[in-house]
């Protein structure tokens, strides 16, 4: 490989190719549901091609051979010469495992290891003809409209790489070593087309060109007055000539040239890929415009109207690649800035100056821009994400013998970079779970009077401050009463206690560690490990996830994260004389109560508001030193938060008000400690620690 190569090349390839290879995977399954779709059909093999030019420039000569059979098998899919089955997209998907295997190695800058000889060999049966009947007929039987040549003689069908190269053989064999272009039958395709050393010369190129059209449809304008026919001899040709003589083709004349021999979208594309064999031919011809000529009308167009959008001045560029740590660096430099301005916006509102006030209020706008502007940079749609989960349904279906389709909706919700990378791991584990647990087989739906095919939907959207995520499927549902029996059994709960659990609290069993319902260990799930995972890794993100399901109709999975990670929008109260932040996105509702008014209930102190019974928790006693032993106040305020379905009231001091922090990370000695997820520094200039309300009450309470 050519690790050599220049940086900015090799970047840009990995952006290129990495792109490709992220819609490659949703395509090919969606080509699984629409087989007949030939869009889809050119749009893969542009896709496989496009990474074969790369690589090819590059020399990776592994990725190259695997995508090129790749492409063999969509060559000949989209010339019907074979149809698409479950079987061929099975090897296909397997090839475009590989072909990312090697990529994520050609990205670590490690030498790519080749896809086994028997794919390859799987590949390169599948490009060939489904039956010999189909193998005689050549793509001439599926012209492509656009290919119509403007004086309607003979067919102008595509041809395919394969018959292009064995018509350059068959004109090798004609001429003399001197002349003809060093190419081996026996020399594998890819490594002829990154070679670079099989251009034909001009005389071939006419030969092949009237070959392929029969001789003279390609010759030229008719013979002129004065007897001289349209084709300019090669002396001619190296001779400067004026603009408008009618012997020179334009570079887009030429382009339709090659349309003609080999359909739209077979030319070589704009991003630099490696040239296909359609592609030497014009290496060659393009300084000799006179080696092919198109019809008489084209031929009477002046080449100067097509060259100023070639010599105009080149567009900008809109976009720029910028490292993500820097990125996280702004975003540092931009909490900073917010802490500034909440101390000035304290200092402000304690002074009278008119001023003062005034510029304040400015900083305050301005902020908040550039804090919303810098966040913009950092945000990615979720698609990120969701375009892994066709295929990771697919094959699961597939595996399980299910039939389900998957629906995405909001792929374009942006959300944080950070926020994408680690909502990827809990999201795989939920929709592994719906398609497993969730979807029943297609004979049991069919009893139940449902369709075969079950339905797995994905959604996002923002509400808000917070992302929404969604994932729903429409099988058995989970029954309650089999989870309380679980419960009893894992001993996580005894009898009595068991019965008391609401639906929604029996739902929330399954994050409990251990837990399953599964009876027997797949290699999908069953073994209780996953789900609690899932549930700790959301709430290290800030957010929420909760269960809705009715049995027999489906089951709902709802998360709540945060937009971002870095500013977190708080409730500031006061301990004693220590301030403390809680997360927002907890806090439900706030009031005054008379602490004389509570109740005991199953030993806990607790508080009825509107006939709902929340538990009681005297927070200072817990994080406030020397706090146990004093006397309660009989007023306090209570602030209500919520972890899922649960609920439960704070007692605080006082309640300071709604605050932006940026969360830092606590010192070496304060790391670790229960209930802390970070600390900020307030408007008034204090530290405060912000809460981590799930670990609070996992620890105290």
């Amino acid at each position: 490989m050519a690790f050599d190569a220049d940086e900015e090349i090799l970047q840009d390839f990995l952006v290129e190719a990495g792109e490709i290879l992220e819609k490659l995977s949703e395509q090919l399954v969606d080509l699984e549901r629409h087989p007949d779709d030939s869009d889809l059909l050119n749009a893969i093999f542009r896709g496989f091609h496009t990474v074969k030019g790369g690589a090819g420039f590059l020399q990776l000569e592994a990725l190259v051979n695997c995508c090129h059979s790749a492409e063999n098998v969509f060559d000949i899919l989209r010339n019907h010469k074979r149809k698409v089955t479950s079987e061929l997209m099975d090897v296909v998907l397997e090839a475009l495992d590989y072909v990312n295997t090697m990529f994520d190695q050609v990205r670590n800058q490690e030498e790519p290891t080749p896809a086994p000889d028997a794919l390859i060999a799987a590949l390169d049966a599948l490009a060939k003809p489904e039956s010999e009947n189909a193998a005689p007929a050549q793509s001439k039987s599926h012209p492509e409209p656009e290919a119509d040549t403007a004086g309607g003689e003979g067919d102008s069908g595509d041809i395919t790489d394969e018959e292009f190269e064995r018509l350059l053989d068959a004109l090798a064999d004609d001429k003399d070593a001197s002349t003809t272009p060093d190419v081996s039958p026996e020399a594998p395709v890819a490594s002829d087309e990154s070679s670079g050393s099989d251009e034909i010369s001009d005389d071939e190129f006419e030969a092949l060109l009237d070959q392929l059209h029969g001789k003279g449809q390609f010759a030229g304008p008719p013979v002129a007055e004065d007897g001289t026919d349209g084709v300019a001899s090669n002396d001619s040709a190296q001779t400067e000539e004026p603009a408008g003589d009618p012997n020179l083709i334009t570079d887009d004349e030429f382009e339709n040239l090659l349309d003609e021999l080999h359909g739209k979208g077979k030319s070589p594309n704009a991003s630099g890929a490696e040239p296909t064999p359609a592609d030497k031919p014009k290496a060659s011809a393009k300084p000799k415009p006179e080696a092919a000529k198109p019809e008489p009308k084209a031929a009477s167009k002046p080449a100067a109207p097509a060259a100023p959008p070639r010599d105009a001045a080149p567009v900008a560029e809109t976009t720029v690649r910028v490292d993500t740590k820097r990125l996280d660096d702004i975003m540092n430099m931009v909490g900073e800035l917010v802490l500034v301005r909440n101390r000035l916006q304290r200092l402000g509102s304690e002074s009278e100056d008119e001023h003062m006030h005034k510029a304040v209020g400015n900083l305050d706008v301005v902020t908040t821009d550039l804090q919303a502007a810098v966040m913009q940079t950092r945000m990615q749609p979720i698609k990120k994400v969701f375009g892994r989960f066709p295929r990771v349904v697919r094959d699961l279906a597939r595996g399980l013998k299910k039939e389900i389709n998957l629906v995405m909706h909001g792929e374009e919700t942006d959300l944080d970079k950070n926020l994408v990378e680690a909502l990827s791991d809990p999201l795989v584990h939920l929709v592994r779970n719906s398609v497993d647990h969730g979807i029943e087989g297609p004979d049991v739906r069919e009893k139940a009077g449902k369709p075969r095919a079950g339905t797995v939907t994905l959604s996002a959207e923002q509400e808000g401050d917070h992302i929404l995520l969604s994932i729903t499927d429409d099988g058995a549902g989970m029954d309650p009463n089999v989870l309380r029996r679980k419960a009893v059994e894992k001993g996580l709960y005894d009898q009595d206690a068991a019965d008391r659990l609401t639906d929604n609290e029996c739902f929330n069993l399954i994050f409990a560690a251990g837990f399953s319902t599964k009876e027997q260990i797949s290699d999908v799930s069953g073994r209780g490990v996953g789900m609690d995972v899932v549930k700790t890794k959301i709430g290290q993100l800030n957010g929420q996830i909760t269960i809705e399901s009715e049995q027999g109709k489906g089951t709902s999975i709802i998360i709540k994260v945060p937009l971002t990670l870095a500013i977190m929008p708080t409730l500031m109260i006061m301990l004693g004389d220590q301030s403390f932040a809680l997360p927002l996105v907890n806090v439900v509702e706030i009031f005054h109560l008379d602490l004389t008014k509570t109740n005991i209930v199953d030993g806990r102190e607790c508080i009825v508001v509107r006939d709902k019974v929340f538990p009681l928790f005297h927070v200072k006693r817990w994080l406030i030193k020397g706090s146990a032993g004093q006397q309660e106040p009989e007023n306090a305020h209570v602030v209500i938060v919520a972890m899922g379905t649960k609920q439960v009231g704070f007692v605080v001091d006082q309640l300071v008000g709604q605050e932006e922090v940026v969360i830092k990370p606590l010192g070496r000695a304060l790391q670790g400690t229960p209930g802390m997820a970070g600390a900020t520094i307030t408007g008034d200039g204090r530290i405060a620690l912000i809460i981590d309300v799930p670990s609070l009450l996992q620890h105290y309470g």
